[in-house]
């Protein structure tokens, strides 16, 4: 590590001042450079080229797990993941990080009244369509978060219908359950559970969802 330091500020101080300031000689300095890197430089050196095609790869997107993760699965390289760290700082890169103040995806609305848990925890149901759970996450992107409605049918576990936009408007759930209906056509008796948040407590949201698909209809294209 001295012989590194001392071959980087050369250029700026005299060798024989860094020499002296950090306890080494200058015989052991250039004996050092006739020597050239040692294997773990030029192994370092090797591994910077790949972790650099991978971070390129995944459009400046992964972090030190994502990329350890993938040096071992598709390249076959068992190193730490402090190394990785380490030579992702020399290089000056870092994936997007998914910390900070995160979106609040769930705001109650005092305005509208929070309808009945017909539900009651009991998320099974003994033929399709006879319960949907509904629910809102987000998305971090690089151009910032992307918020994430879907319909799961609780008999399937299968998700029915999607939404996504870059707002947390009522339109956002509409637009999700719009899509489930229209393609699922339920008939009547069909549980909409979601939590109590401000979207799904909109009264577009909430009316009978028979109506809920006849409009939905009326607005898809032929």
């Amino acid at each position: 590590m001295s012989f590194r330091l001392i071959e980087a500020e050369k250029a700026q101080h005299p060798v024989s001042l860094l020499c002296g300031v950090l306890g080494v000689t200058r015989a052991g300095f250039y004996a050092w450079r006739r020597r050239g890197p040692c294997a773990r430089e030029l192994r370092d050196r090797e591994l910077s080229g790949l972790i650099e095609r991978i971070f390129k790869d995944s459009r400046g997107t992964y972090g030190v797990p994502r990329i350890h993760a993938e040096l071992l699965d598709d390249h076959q390289v068992r190193i730490s993941r402090k190394r990785v760290a380490k030579l992702m700082r020399r290089l000056g890169i870092e994936g997007v990080s998914r910390r900070g103040k995160r979106p609040v995806t769930t705001t109650l609305a005092a305005q509208a009244p929070a309808a009945d848990d017909l539900v009651r925890r009991q998320f099974r149901s003994p033929e399709p369509d006879r319960l949907w759970v509904a629910d809102i996450t987000y998305v971090p992107t690089r151009e910032g978060f992307l918020f994430l409605a879907a319909v799961i049918d609780a008999f399937s576990r299968r998700c029915v219908s999607w939404s996504m936009r870059n707002d947390l408007k009522a339109e956002l759930v509409l637009d999700a359950l719009g899509m489930a209906l229209t393609q699922r056509r339920p008939t009547p008796g069909l549980i909409h559970h979601s939590d109590r948040g401000s979207q799904y407590r909109e009264p577009r949201v909430r009316q009978d969802p028979v109506g809920r698909r006849r409009a939905a209809k009326r607005r898809s294209p032929r």
